[in-house]
């Protein structure tokens, strides 16, 4: 494959392939937790200097793969159950699980911004079950009727929500509620420490700067997700599972003793009332 021009990224959708290089990384390791061959893929093709800017990733793959995971299995559950829905992925940057775990029947609808979705079409061109649309993943006037209510609806937002003030991520919650019934969302957050560094200008590298978090959630907290609407009806913790060397021995501490359960990264699928939303 030849490579392309480097990408004009910066600010919030840079993240895209600060991401992208994690997985990457990630995939690459005889030992790694994530299965990704088109990550690496594009990593190669695409012309851009990725670990002079994001530095050496150590650990951090893991994590970020760990991530990756909880919506994997998720999205495949649901796909499983639902083989022939409609997974909306809103602001997916540069994510390839599409090319991990789609099976062959679900329609997928990706929403971004101008700028992704253009880069995006170039680097991966849709196949006839995928849809781009360019747009500002919180105006849901603008995709959300592009949606088949007709098929079942998973939503996910990873390494969305974070990104937006926290009004914007309550309407956004509120807005998938009401428009898809029976439905269901992915959310993930980081927890409010990690929001305070990189809000700070704490978390950099000699060439970046991570971006202001200005959403966050500690994992203690997911249930105050139901007020963003009443047709929100339920809230379930997914956890990662996994991991290898010291923080894979780590990893059933930070689930269950009771400050670190509270104060680690989460990922909350939340389930929609079926029919209109109740009074």
């Amino acid at each position: 494959m030849s490579s392309v021009e480097r990408p004009d990224l910066s600010g919030v959708p840079e993240t895209a392939l600060w991401t992208l290089w994690q997985r990457s990384v990630e995939a690459r390791r005889p030992d790694g937790l994530l299965h990704d061959p088109k990550a690496v893929e594009l990593v190669e093709r695409i012309d851009y200097p990725f670990e002079e800017r994001f530095g050496t990733i150590g650990p951090h793959s893991q994590l970020q793969a760990l991530r990756v995971g909880c919506f994997d299995r998720e999205v495949a559950d649901f796909l499983a159950r639902e083989p022939r829905g409609t997974v909306v992925c809103l602001g997916e940057g540069l994510e390839t699980q599409y090319w991990r775990i789609d099976n062959g029947r679900a329609q997928w609808l990706t929403v971004d911004l101008p700028e992704m979705i253009a880069l995006r079409e170039h680097l991966l061109p849709p196949g006839p079950r995928q849809r781009y649309l360019p747009a500002d993943a919180t105006d849901l006037a603008a995709w959300s009727e592009e949606v088949d209510r007709a098929r079942a609806v998973l939503v996910t937002t990873q390494g969305l929500c974070m990104y937006l003030p926290p009004a914007q991520v309550k309407a956004l919650i509120a807005g998938c509620a009401d428009r898809f019934p029976g439905g269901s969302m992915i959310v993930d957050a980081v927890p409010r420490w990690f929001a305070r560094l990189a809000t700070s200008g704490r978390m950099r590298t000699a060439a970046y700067q991570v971006p202001a978090m200005p959403w966050a959630m500690d994992a203690g907290e997911r249930d105050k997700l139901r007020t963003a609407s009443p047709a929100v009806t339920a809230v379930r913790d997914v956890r990662p599972t996994g991991g290898r060397g010291l923080l894979g021995a780590l990893l059933p501490l930070a689930l269950t003793a009771p400050w670190l359960a509270a104060h680690r990264p989460s990922v909350t699928v939340l389930n929609f009332a079926e029919g209109p939303e109740p009074a």
